[in-house]
Parts: C-alpha cells; sequence; structure tokens
C-alpha cells in the first residue's frame, strides 16, 4: 500500500501527520505519494504537505529507506506541463522535500496545449540531471498515454512514463477498466490509483442511517454512492472483510491489489488508528470468489 499524503497540512497538521508516517514506517511501508498541490488549505499554502515530509524526513534521517513519489502540473501557479514549470515545479518540491532527487514524478494531469515531446524531453532531461529518476503520468487518457508512450520509445531523449495514476476504485471502474487498462497492459506500465477507498465511502463509514460524518467531502460522497449500488458493494465487503476477521477499508483495497494491473493502491490516514485498518490490505488474499462477487455488486 503507498501512503497518500493529500491530507497533510490541510485535515492533519504536522504533529498529526508525524504520526502517521511514523506509524506507516514501522509497519515496513516505504511509499510515499504526495504533490506540490496538497496541503494548500493549511498555514504554509500549497506544497504544505511536501513541507511535511520534508521536515519528517529530515527529523527521521530516513531518506535512503524511501521512494517519494510527487507531481507537477495542477497548481494554479504552475499550471499545464511546459518545459518552464516543470523545471520550477521541481526546483519547488525539492526544496520543500528537502532532498536531492525524486524517486516518481507524476504529470499530475495531462496538457493538451504542450506538446509531449516538450514534456517526455523535459523529464528525460530532469533523470539525466539526477533530479528525478521516473517520469509517470496520471489523469491521463487511453490515447494521450498510449501517443506519450509511443513518443517516449522513439528517442533516448525523450522519458517512457513508468507507472499511471488513475482514480480507481470499486465504486469508479468505468474510466480505467477498458481501453486505459488494456494500454497499461500492452505497456507494462504499473497502475496506482488513487482514491481507492471513493474518499471514505469503502471504509464502511458512509451508512443509511447512520452516525453523521464530519468531513468537508462527506456531502459529495453521499450524493455520489449513496445509492442502491452503492449499498450492494458495501453489503459484499461487509461479507468478504467477516469472512477474513478484517476491516471493509482493507476488502477494498485488497480487491484493488489482486487487479492484474495494479501494482498498489494509494489510501490516506489522518491516525494511526486508521493507517492500522488499511495497512492489513497488504496481507489480505481474496479468493477469486471474492473478487467475483465484488465485481458483481460493484458492476
Amino acid at each position: 500500500m503507498c501512503l497518500g499524503t493529500n491530507v497533510f497540512g490541510s485535515t492533519l497538521d504536522e504533529a498529526g501527520s508525524f504520526a502517521v508516517l511514523d506509524a506507516y514506517a514501522a509497519a515496513g511501508g516505504n511509499f510515499l505519494d504526495t504533490a506540490d498541490v496538497y496541503g494548500r488549505r493549511g498555514a504554509g499554502g500549497s506544497g504544505g504537505s511536501e513541507r511535511i515530509i520534508g521536515s519528517w524526513i529530515a527529523a527521521r534521517g530516513n531518506r535512503e529507506k524511501l521512494v517519494i513519489a510527487t507531481k507537477v502540473g495542477l497548481s494554479s501557479d504552475l499550471h499545464g506541463l511546459s518545459e518552464a514549470t516543470i523545471r520550477r515545479g521541481i526546483e519547488g518540491s525539492l526544496g520543500r522535500l528537502g532532498v536531492d532527487v525524486v524517486d516518481l514524478y507524476y504529470a499530475h494531469r495531462d496538457d493538451p496545449d504542450t506538446p509531449l515531446e516538450e514534456t517526455l524531453g523535459t523529464f528525460q532531461a530532469l533523470i539525466s540531471e539526477g533530479k528525478i529518476r521516473h517520469a509517470a503520468a496520471s489523469n491521463y487518457g487511453a490515447a494521450r498515454l498510449e501517443e506519450a508512450l509511443r513518443i517516449g520509445a522513439q528517442s533516448e531523449d525523450m522519458a517512457s512514463y513508468v507507472a499511471l495514476q488513475p482514480h480507481y476504485n470499486l465504486m469508479e471502474r468505468g474510466d480505467y477498466e477498458g481501453e486505459l487498462e488494456t494500454v497499461c497492459q500492452r505497456h507494462g506500465l504499473a497502475c496506482l490509483p488513487y482514491f481507492g477507498l471513493a474518499q471514505g465511502f469503502l471504509t464502511g463509514k458512509y451508512r443509511p442511517g447512520g452516525e453523521q460524518v464530519d468531513s468537508p467531502r462527506a456531502d459529495g460522497v453521499r450524493e455520489r454512492y449513496f445509492n442502491e449500488r452503492g449499498f450492494a458493494v458495501l453489503e459484499a465487503l461487509d461479507e468478504v472483510a467477516a469472512a477474513h476477521d478484517t476491516t471493509v477499508a482493507a476488502s477494498a483495497l485488497a480487491w484493488l491489489r489482486a487487479q492484474p494491473t495494479v501494482l498498489a493502491p494509494i489510501a490516506s490516514a489522518t491516525s494511526p488508528a486508521q493507517l492500522a485498518q488499511l495497512l492489513a490490505s497488504a496481507q489480505l488474499e481474496l479468493s477469486e470468489r471474492e473478487i467475483e462477487r465484488l465485481n458483481l455488486a460493484s458492476a
């Protein structure tokens, strides 16, 4: 499981973020996903998540044990994927993280106004300069991703994306399964889905007639997922979780991890106790029957 840090610096302060990071590292976790726009609600503004991670790395002295992924292209003051934007973006991220190199650097969202050759050429230059190790794509459509991979394969001066971060979970299957998944299979791209728990719905904390959830996303979650299909998915997850004596959240993430192209789902936590419920997914192996049960419920 990759630890999502979008809550750091926004709904979670530095002390709370350190507690989650310490618990994740103690459990053997080493893969952190952040972005230059995460934490923008915090006092530090945009980049708050990266600053907190950087402070934690400095305090723990553990950079060499970590795989760090961050992103560029979605910030209002660094928008798009031009060479100038990407170069400003990586310098800002390296500074906030307090590191010399980022392991995985994502194009946060496709930029149709910038030639793919410019974007991929800049990523390759950053690899050659030792500022990033690999480039990846997030929020790309199948046709543009295929084109980017074709261009990347044609020249040593162009980076080739090694991973895709799509919006994908039991409740959001249509945009990934099909053409996008086929592109990943054909080119051997690792899929690292974000919102693996459907913004908290797949933790089971949202129930008809249940307690009100105190979250800025609560109204949107209810509007999107409070329906017959959503409740059928929760019922199926309840059955799977009970059979393994585990949590609904772990069961939902285990389904994601079982998908052929998925390397690791991304999930975030606001406390060590919440994190423990998610980490159980890393050892949870679902049977073919359980996977099919969840497939049918979420179809």
